[in-house]
C-alpha cells in the first residue's frame, strides 16, 4: 500500500443536486450520512481530507473545506478548487454520492498510481468514473484552462488529460453507484434492509 503523507482526499460536496431536491452529502443511509461514509473510506487512504463545498454545514466533520473558486462551473470547478488547495501530487477525488465506497475499492486506484499518468480513473460496467479516480495536482492547470473557455463537464477535462481507466472487478459495481435521485435512494434503502 502507498506510503501516507502523500495522497490528499477531496470530495466534491458542492452540486446543485437538482434532481435530488438536497445535497447529497448530507443524506442518510443506515444511519450514516453518505459524506460520513466517503470519509471513513477515504482515512485509510490519506493524510488528508478536503471538502469542496459552499455549504458550511460540513464544517462540523472537523477537516478543511474550500468553496469553489469559479461559481456555478460544476464539478470542474469542484476539482480546480480542491486541487488548488492540496499539497499532494497524489489526490483521491470522490464525489459525494458514493455512499457504498469503500477502501478496498479505492485502494485500486491507490495501487496503480503512476506518474506516467495525470489521472487513474475507475471503469465498472461500462462506464468510467472521473468522480472515483486520483487525479494529479498539475491537472489543476488544464482545469482552470478549460474552465476560462466555458467548458465545465469533467469528462471533457479528462478527454484532454493522460488518462489511464481501470476497468473494476464486477464484485465491486454497486460500490461505485451514484445515486442521483430519490427513487435511487428509496431503492438503495430497501436493498439494504432487505
Amino acid at each position: 500500500m502507498q506510503q501516507l503523507n502523500n495522497i490528499t482526499g477531496i470530495i466534491l460536496a458542492g452540486g446543485q443536486s437538482s434532481r435530488m431536491g438536497t445535497d447529497k452529502g448530507l443524506l442518510s443511509l443506515n444511519g450514516l450520512l453518505f459524506i460520513e461514509r466517503i470519509i471513513k473510506a477515504l482515512k485509510p487512504l490519506v493524510d488528508e481530507i478536503i471538502i469542496v463545498s459552499n455549504n458550511s454545514i460540513y464544517d462540523q466533520f472537523g477537516f478543511k473545506r474550500v468553496t469553489d473558486s469559479i461559481q456555478n462551473a460544476g464539478p470542474l470547478a469542484g476539482l480546480y478548487s480542491g486541487l488548488q488547495q492540496t499539497t499532494t501530487k497524489n489526490n483521491l477525488v470522490l464525489s459525494c454520492d458514493v455512499p457504498l465506497i469503500n477502501t478496498e475499492v479505492l485502494n485500486v486506484l491507490v495501487n496503480n498510481i503512476d506518474d506516467n499518468f495525470q489521472v487513474i480513473q475507475l471503469k465498472s460496467q461500462n462506464k468510467t468514473m472521473p468522480l472515483i479516480a486520483l487525479y494529479n495536482k498539475e491537472c489543476m492547470y488544464i482545469c482552470l484552462e478549460l474552465l476560462q473557455q466555458g467548458e465545465r463537464r469533467l469528462r471533457n477535462a479528462v478527454n484532454q488529460l493522460h488518462t489511464k481507466t481501470i476497468t473494476i472487478d464486477a464484485k465491486f459495481d454497486t460500490c461505485v453507484n451514484n445515486i442521483n435521485t430519490k427513487d435511487e435512494l428509496n431503492a438503495l434503502r430497501n436493498d439494504i434492509k432487505g
